[in-house]
């Protein structure tokens, strides 16, 4: 199981090579939402997004043998750039799954990082298939963006800099895509002070943790169609899905609409440039999907990448 200690443990082997991301606060966001809000900024991560934290803490923990026969992930765009970089800085080769549909700003800094890269239909593949079959061949590890201990450990860094740099935090809201941000956040948070409320942010089209969580099960659904590609994910894990259930976090749901007010909000009132996936959290304290009047909140804008001509017609 994750404790508090593994999440330590990775901000000590990430420190000096992750950015620690400040903490940035807006006193029209406050009073639009009645909360005191502190927004921890990982679009000002390396690569852009909080996925490198959990990268390079997994590949960072190869062996000698491993790092030479390299590693294989599959994502959409920001978990691929943050293997991609983390296997450059380690010095380990990277292949990586990716849709072809996905983010060609996405797509081109993944190669940029040095990364071999396989694209693949998303509505006729599997990538975990095709992935699998690609590290079995060469003997490679296999790096999933989610379902993963030292991804989730990695991924908690973000929430614990956080609760390291705001005092007296009630509740934390992160983007939920597969649910290994969530679960970092959670574990994180709670190994803090257990009384701090965990609040995950799906898009209305991809609520498979929200069924989930409401069901008792994993519940699997289709590919959902949501400006947020990097919370596309079809169903959680079940080592993340058995720590949002173990943490009794809750999940609300944001309309693309209210992504892109969340994204336009950033831009014009907070100077930060974020993607639809990094703007989830916002969204639901922007739309009032939480009841947060009075708390001290944090939350996490997980990314900010997004090209130029895209974020221009979103917003």
């Amino acid at each position: 199981m994750i404790g508090i200690a593994h999440v330590r443990e990775a901000a000590v082997r990430i420190a000096g090579v992750a950015h620690r991301t400040p903490v940035v606060t807006s006193r029209t966001l406050d009073e639009r939402t009645g909360a005191s809000v502190f927004l921890k900024c990982e679009n000002f991560q390396r690569m852009g997004a909080f996925k490198f934290r959990g990268a390079y803490n997994r590949i960072a923990q190869l062996t000698p043998s491993e790092r030479e026969r390299g590693v294989v992930a599959f994502s959409s765009g920001n978990h691929a750039q943050g293997v991609a970089l983390a296997a450059r800085l380690l010095g380990v080769p990277a292949t990586i799954v990716m849709p072809s549909d996905a983010p060609v700003s996405k797509l081109a800094a993944t190669r940029g990082y040095g990364a071999e890269v396989i694209e693949y239909e998303r509505d006729r593949s599997h990538r975990e298939e095709i992935a699998a079959s690609v590290a079995g061949e060469r003997g490679a590890t296999l790096v999933p963006p989610f379902d993963d201990e030292r991804i989730i450990a990695g991924a908690g860094t973000a929430a614990l800099e956080l609760l390291e740099d705001v005092d007296a935090v009630d509740a934390v809201v992160v983007p939920v895509g597969g649910g290994g941000l969530l679960g970092g956040t959670a574990i994180a948070a709670h190994g803090i002070d257990p009384r701090i409320r965990i609040y995950g942010v799906e898009p209305e089209a991809g609520d498979d943790v929200r069924q989930s969580l409401e069901r008792a099960e994993i519940v699997r659904i289709e590919v959902p169609q949501t400006i947020a590609d990097g919370l596309q994910t079809q169903a959680p894990s079940a080592l993340t899905f058995g720590i949002a259930r173990e943490h009794q976090v809750e999940i609300v749901t944001v309309s693309d609409a209210a992504l892109r007010a969340a994204m336009r909000f950033a831009f014009e009132r907070l100077k930060l440039v974020l993607e639809p996936s990094g703007a989830a959290a916002l969204a639901a304290l922007l739309g009032q999907r939480l009841e947060l009047r009075g708390k001290r909140v944090g939350v996490i804008l997980s990314g900010g990448n997004v090209d130029a001509a895209r974020y221009a017609a979103l917003i």
